[in-house]
């Protein structure tokens, strides 16, 4: 039941603690003439000069002037320079001069600067990376404040009206 401190050694592991955001590694590069198909995932931050076919997920996020990606795109940070065919949903979104976004964005802080092409429809949220962010509903363009009320005949002027019949 007791042993010694001969008879077993003690090792203890290493506990990985969480590192400041300054303190990671530099960020992952996809270079200009790489071009992937799937999605990427990084518990840090990504910049991509090249194409990307699939969604990505990260904490920083820099997309390139000449950089290509269709799918959604998940961040705490993105920097957008180059184009974007696919929902955002980020805590901070930038859209340099440069960059031409195709879809909606779900931001909680949004910046655009002149010159930027956006094609879609943007939305605050208190926390545009969780789940349920998702399934709140938005509003169509065609849906009004007032739901319309029915239109009753009017007899012309000369004539008393006549009452509409039950259906």
């Amino acid at each position: 039941m007791f042993t010694s401190k001969k008879d077993a050694p003690t090792v203890s592991a290493p506990v990985a603690q969480p590192q400041p955001r300054a303190a990671r590694s530099a960020p992952s590069i996809i270079s200009p003439d790489l071009a992937v198909n799937g999605t990427l995932v990084s518990t840090g931050d990504i910049q991509i000069d090249g194409r990307v076919e699939g969604d990505v997920r990260s904490v920083g996020l820099v997309i390139g002037e000449k950089a290509f990606i269709h799918g959604e795109v998940c961040a705490e940070d993105v920097t957008i320079r180059g184009r974007v065919q696919g929902s955002i949903r980020a805590r901070k979104v930038l859209l340099c001069a440069t960059c031409r976004v195709e879809g909606n964005i779900l931001h909680e802080t949004f910046a655009v600067e002149s010159g930027a092409f956006f094609d879609g429809n943007c939305r605050h949220a208190e926390n545009p990376l969780a789940d349920d962010a998702l399934t709140a509903k938005v509003p169509s363009p065609s849906m009004s404040a007032a739901a319309p009320t029915p239109m009753t005949p009017r007899a012309p002027a000369n004539e008393t009206p006549r009452p509409l019949a039950a259906n």
